[in-house]
This record gives structure tokens, C-alpha cells and sequence, in this order.
């Protein structure tokens, strides 16, 4: 579950869009909880709307003229509705002039208004992609995620496979470490999961025998990364010499694995001595590339070796 407080986003948010807090109490009682929110039909921000009230209900100068020209009766309902609808908050954006109906409902219901000088399409885009970072749904996985080529890649495997060893030898290839061991997940998209470590074991990778590396310590501020979306899995299988051999050598079928209901592409690699795994990783790295702009190299060859016994029974056929 993630949830955030009413007064943290206007704490976090005050110096990006200028804004005060000008009616409603100032404590903690107001959240936004990513659960309640999935299983509610209000949007979690939008322009003043009375059949489905957002959570954060922004007003500009046009939803605050209808609100001026209501009569009596026709603005008592209305207020009545955004009343029992459980709002989060307030905006009023443009400098626009707070409606005293507005005040009035704020103070009765203990529901905090801000003021802001943004337009109000720029506060709804600014903070709408903020609270979808913040309420994200969110998981964690064991592995190390690498932003290997500008792509993040998650190593996973048993214990022992060798997976930070692989990690320390892409970061000294010019690859970046997102995070060791706990690999933090957020939803932030329907199909985006972003991946970043947690506070306690940022910038650090270990490696059996060595202990804990500082990677930003030892190898410069550009071999980390804050976060990354994640796009590939590299699943370490460790092997024995005849179980390399029985593996399937051209794979036409693609593997992925759901997490949080997104689909991510999966490669096993097998572990086995000699094997160069970091050179592996990358060029499983490259193909995949290839393979999202419509390039499938074990696809084109099957498809060259077919025109070739195609074109091969042709000119037996014509011999006899």
C-alpha cells in the first residue's frame, strides 16, 4: 500500500508551484491511498467535476465563474455533492479568486485550499505525474539492476551463481548499478516498472571475498544510477557440461515474466566455466534492442534456411 499526506504533497510541491495554503485545517488527517483509489471511480486530479469528483479538484477562472453564476439552490446541491464525495483537497490556480461557497466547505469539512499561480493544466500535468510515482503500486525483488546500453536490466538467480561478480565486471565495462540484493519495483506506468534501491544500501555492491564496495567511491558518480525502468531479465541457471549441451540453441519462442501484471522479457543464460557472461549479458542486451525495432536474427536465419532447402528441392526436382 502507498499513501501519501495532503500536507506532505504541499510540502513537497510548495516551491515548484508557488502555492499557499489559504482555508482548511493544516494536519496530517488528509490521504491519498493508492488502495482506496483503485477501488473507487474519482480520478486522483482533474478540473472541477461533479459526477465523478476528482480526489484534488483544481479550479481555474472558468470553473469558478459557473460556480458564481449558479443560483442558490442549484449551488447548494453542488456544494452537497463535493461535501460527500471525500475530497482530498482543493486548488485554485490562474491567481484566481477563491469562491467564498469553496471557503465555506473547506472550513466545514476541515478540507485544505491552495492558491497557486500556475495555469491550471500545468499543476494537473506537474502532479500528476508526481502522485503516480508516489502511489504507485510497488513490490521488491532479490537480484542486482544494471542500466546496461541505457536499458534496465535485472540479474537473478540461486545464491552463489555469481550475480554481483557479473555486476562488477559490466560496471567496470561502463555499465551503471541501480541496486544490489533488494531491487525496489514501482508500477508508474501500465506497462513500466521502474526499479531503484533502497536508501540503506545505495551506491554499495557486495562481492563474496571482498566484502562491501562504495561503487560511486571507486569507480566516479557516473557508474550509478538513481533508478531505471526495467525491460529485460537475465536469469543465472547454473549448469553442468551435458545440461549446456541439451539446452535449445534456437529458441523461437520468447520468455517473460509477469510482475505486477506487466509482462517483462526473460533470458536464461547458463552458468558454466569459461563462459564470459558479461559479453553475454550485453549482447543479449543488443538483441533484445533489435527485437523491439522488428529485427529477430534467430527468426531471419530460420527463415534464410528455409529458402534454402526450398530453393534446394527446386533444382533436385529439376535434375530429374
Amino acid at each position: 500500500m502507498s499513501q501519501i499526506s495532503i500536507k506532505q504533497l504541499f510540502e513537497d510541491k510548495k516551491d515548484k508551484l508557488d502555492l499557499r495554503w489559504v482555508d482548511g485545517e493544516c494536519n496530517d488527517g488528509k490521504f491519498l491511498n493508492n488502495d482506496i483509489i483503485a477501488q473507487s471511480t474519482q480520478g486522483i486530479i482533474g478540473h472541477l467535476n461533479f459526477i465523478h469528483p476528482n480526489w484534488i479538484q483544481v479550479l481555474s477562472h472558468a470553473e469558478i465563474d459557473y460556480i458564481n453564476q449558479l443560483q442558490p439552490a442549484g449551488l447548494k446541491s453542488k456544494i452537497k455533492l463535493l461535501a460527500d464525495s471525500n475530497i482530498a483537497c482543493f486548488i485554485v490556480a490562474d491567481n484566481a479568486e477563491v469562491p467564498a461557497s469553496i471557503r465555506e466547505l473547506a472550513s466545514a469539512t476541515n478540507t485544505p485550499v491552495f492558491c497557486s499561480p500556475f495555469p491550471s493544466l500545468e499543476v494537473i500535468w506537474l502532479l500528476r505525474t508526481y502522485l503516480g510515482r508516489v502511489l504507485a503500486t510497488t513490490s521488491t525483488m532479490h537480484g542486482v539492476l544494471l542500466d546496461v546500453l541505457g536499458l534496465g536490466v535485472l540479474i537473478i538467480g540461486e545464491s552463489g551463481v555469481g550475480k554481483s561478480e557479473l555486476a562488477l565486471e559490466l560496471i567496470s565495462r561502463g555499465h551503471g548499478l541501480v541496486a544490489d540484493d533488494v531491487v525496489e519495483l514501482r508500477r508508474i506506468a501500465p506497462e513500466t516498472l521502474e526499479g531503484s534501491c533502497p536508501s540503506m544500501l545505495r551506491d554499495f555492491l557486495e562481492v563474496r571475498g571482498l566484502g562491501v564496495l562504495n561503487i560511486r567511491t571507486i569507480f566516479g558518480e557516473t557508474a550509478v544510477r538513481r533508478r531505471k525502468n526495467m525491460k529485460l531479465i537475465v536469469y543465472l541457471q547454473k549448469f553442468n557440461g551435458s545440461d549446456v549441451n541439451s539446452t535449445e540453441r534456437l529458441p523461437i519462442s520468447h520468455l517473460n515474466e509477469s510482475i505486477m501484471n506487466v509482462d517483462i522479457r526473460k533470458v536464461v543464460i547458463p552458468v558454466a566455466a569459461g563462459r564470459n557472461l558479461a559479453v553475454l549479458v550485453e549482447a543479449a542486451v543488443r538483441n533484445f534492442i533489435l527485437q523491439i525495432r522488428g529485427i529477430d536474427s534467430t527468426q531471419e536465419f530460420i527463415n534464410r534456411q528455409q529458402k534454402e532447402l526450398e530453393q534446394s528441392g527446386v533444382q533436385s526436382n529439376n535434375r530429374w
